[in-house]
């Protein structure tokens, strides 16, 4: 129950708050005057207070001005011998939760102690579900200042209004969610759904079904009708992920659900109208794609109606540091440790490095760096040994000349401090290659290749030795329009 603060001067009224509130199972707490309910206000416990309008000294009134100029946020019920209309405006006027006539009834006020109570638990439930929205959204918050973002974020605030298909295109980890979320969230569509479809996690069998829902017995093991993606979706926004992934057959349907905003359900005969904003993403180069025979044209150009192109984490090297501090701080906070940052060459090792994994990869190395620091500053070594360091990983000397220790006996690659390297440093091991340029795409292409000739050209254990997954490195080897070995894109 809550703790009532009562203030009144006059001790017979003072006697029925005491037993009225007490037999209600609250905890009433007395003072004779405002100065005497200033001095009790500290303890910090207090949940409401009843006030007489009209005391020795300051007023009720007065009251409720010094607890505003205070800053204490709690209600007040206001009590009165002079029963009017003017004494009820000025009290609700100056902040006033309700307002009682005397003589006290119990019945009475215990129904206005209780609305009050009620008020303030919705007041707090509401603080603090505010507080969760916010910290929600901050999570989807897109960080970096960089003038790609800047530019992508200056599209995304003139294409959200609008009911426009767009295309995210950009290599896997770069964030293509985020920026569909602030397309959403930035749109008149923002209370509506956000649907979200992983179009290359599905099954082949059920992705048709998960776009448009199907009858009961419509195949084996329709056991009730279900609704797909775009009718969730309606009025809202539908994200595409993956879009590359689906089958030519389906993108013909998809098309037809584009432009007539209309679809059956599978084994279903009658026609279901939707209104849905459709955002697709890709890690591939679509238009690549629609040259290869493999993506529909005509499907393309209607998605790319607004094509945003997200760049990698290496050609944004800036947004780095407030990316990994932004991330330092949030494991920080969940796993309740002290972190107070990242030092200078913590910080200066991590824009060094490519980001093969862009965003993802960054926010899994400083996960495991606050995990396993056991200082309140980052430092370089405890950025070691993860993926980060395909370089250290490699034993790629660093910017500054210190030489990471190779991880395995495949050899390594040496580039001297401001130099480029133009053939294996004397006693290098065999096996070790050089490179011709700093250009990052160069050294890139060289590791892989030095990476497969070491595991025999066995991709999975390339990729383990690059610290990168295997679709990461066909995607490399593959290139726009290329084919694996096995014929698939």
């Amino acid at each position: 129950m809550a703790t009532i603060l009562y203030v009144d001067d006059e001790p017979s009224v003072g006697l029925i708050l005491q037993d009225t509130l007490e037999r209600a199972g609250h905890t009433a707490i007395g003072a004779r005057n405002v100065p005497e309910a200033l001095q009790i206000l500290p303890r910090g416990d207090i949940d409401l207070i009843i006030s007489d309008y009209r005391m020795p000294g300051l007023t009720g009134l007065e009251f409720l001005a010094m607890l505003a100029r205070e800053g204490y946020d709690i209600p007040l019920i206001m009590l009165t011998g002079y029963a009017s209309i003017e004494h009820a405006v000025a009290a609700i006027k100056a902040g006033a939760i309700d307002y009682i006539t005397k003589p006290v009834r119990p019945q009475q006020m215990e129904l206005a102690v209780d609305q009050a109570l009620e008020f303030v638990r919705l007041r707090r439930e509401n603080e603090a579900l505010r507080k969760e929205v916010l910290q929600y959204r901050n999570e989807r918050q897109i960080i970096g200042d960089s003038a790609p973002i800047r530019r992508i974020l200056q599209t995304v605030a003139m294409a959200a209004p609008t009911r426009a298909t767009v295309l995210l295109q950009g290599e896997s980890g770069t964030g293509k969610e985020l920026f569909a979320r602030a397309l959403h969230d930035q749109s008149e569509r923002r209370e509506k759904a956000f649907i979200q479809l992983n179009c290359a996690a599905l099954p082949e069998g059920l992705i048709e079904s998960s776009l448009f829902g199907h009858e009961k017995g419509a195949f084996t093991g329709a056991i009730k009708r279900v609704e797909g993606a775009f009718e969730r979706a309606h009025r809202g926004t539908l994200l595409l992920d993956e879009i590359s992934e689906m089958r030519l057959d389906l993108q013909a349907k998809l098309l037809r659900v584009l432009q007539e905003q209309e679809f059956e359900r599978v084994g279903g005969t009658s026609p279901i109208k939707v209104d849905v904003r459709i955002i697709a993403t890709t890690n591939r180069d679509l238009a690549a794609e629609v040259e290869a025979g493999t993506f529909r044209q005509d499907l393309y150009y209607r998605l790319s109606t607004i094509p945003i192109q997200i760049p990698p984490l290496r050609d944004r090297a800036e947004d780095v540091p407030v990316l990994a501090l932004r991330f330092a701080m949030k494991v920080a906070h969940e796993l309740g440790k002290k972190i107070e940052g990242l030092s200078p060459d913590a910080l200066h090792a991590l824009q060094q490095y490519s980001w093969p994994g862009n965003v993802r990869e960054l926010q899994h190395v400083i996960e495991r760096a606050v995990i396993l620091t056991p200082d309140p500053m980052i430092q370089p070594h405890c950025l070691e040994g993860t993926r980060f360091g395909l370089a250290h990983s490699l034993g790629v000397t660093t910017a500054r000349g210190m030489r990471a220790t190779p991880n395995g006996s495949n050899g390594a690659v040496a580039t001297p401090p401001g130099g480029v390297a133009t053939a294996p440093p004397t006693g290098s091991k065999p096996g070790s290659i050089a490179l011709g340029s700093l250009n990052v795409a160069d050294a890139e292409r060289v590791l892989i290749q030095h990476a497969l000739a070491a595991s025999g050209d066995n991709r999975t254990k390339a990729a383990e030795l690059l610290g990168i997954s295997v679709r990461t490195l066909r995607n490399k080897l593959n290139g726009p329009g290329a084919k694996d070995d096995d014929g698939d894109e």
